[in-house]
């Protein structure tokens, strides 16, 4: 049988340090994912559209591992991904302390076997086993991040804005600007893990800033 292993292939992206930031570049990548807005007067952790979405995609994530384990030709075993988050806002500057009014998407990474054929009709499985609003919202998607900075942040999430600080603060150092959405890869259980010692990746895409000059100089 064979064996994919992501968190090895894509180590450098998995399994950054907690001490420095790191400018990566991230690859495209196939992902089930799922879209929504965080309800007023909820957060992330209480929000029932967000929890939907992620009982879906694990859902679907573990039942695509066991449909191409059991198969007769070719089965494949591989270990499901973590969860992964991108966070923004339609206007205005995004905030980490005031997730009220952010729009998310929930995903987690899908090896290349898990074809749209195979997306779909397990969507149709599940559908039938174990009903959920956010089964209709999943698709499998091709995601390309490109140019990252990226570090591991260790405690609770309400001092994560400790660690982005750090982040681009470092970015703007190395001729970097954020751009794009902020990312979070949960490494750990909040429901299990002591807050102090819950890791989770913060990534966020970013573009250099004379490239960005240029474009305002030029009118673009």
């Amino acid at each position: 049988m064979e064996k994919i292993d992501l968190k090895k292939k894509y180590a450098c992206l998995y399994k950054p340090s907690a001490k420095k930031v790191e400018i990566v570049d991230v690859p495209s990548m196939s992902f089930a994912m799922v879209d929504g807005v965080i309800e007023p007067g909820y957060g992330p952790s209480t929000s029932p559209a967000f929890q939907n979405a992620v009982q879906a995609l694990y859902g679907i994530s573990y039942t695509l591992k066991f449909t191409l384990k059991k198969r007769r030709e070719n089965p494949i075993d591989y270990p499901v991904m973590a969860l992964e988050g991108l966070w923004w806002v339609d206007s205005g500057e995004f905030d980490i302390r005031k997730p009220s009014n952010w729009h998310w998407t929930a995903m987690i990474m899908q090896p290349e076997p898990v074809t749209a054929d195979l997306f779909g009709d397990t969507i149709e499985d599940l559908r039938k086993k174990k009903p959920n609003p956010a089964l209709d919202l999943l698709r499998l998607q091709e995601f390309t991040e490109g140019l990252s900075a990226q570090m591991m942040h260790i405690g609770p999430y309400s001092r994560e804005m400790d660690t982005l600080t750090v982040m681009e603060s470092f970015s703007h150092e190395n001729g970097y600007q954020f751009r794009g959405k902020h990312h979070e890869i949960y490494m750990g259980d909040p429901r299990r893990a002591d807050p102090e010692k819950l890791k989770t990746i913060l990534r966020h895409p970013v573009e250099k800033i004379d490239e960005v000059t240029h474009r305002t100089d030029n009118g673009n």
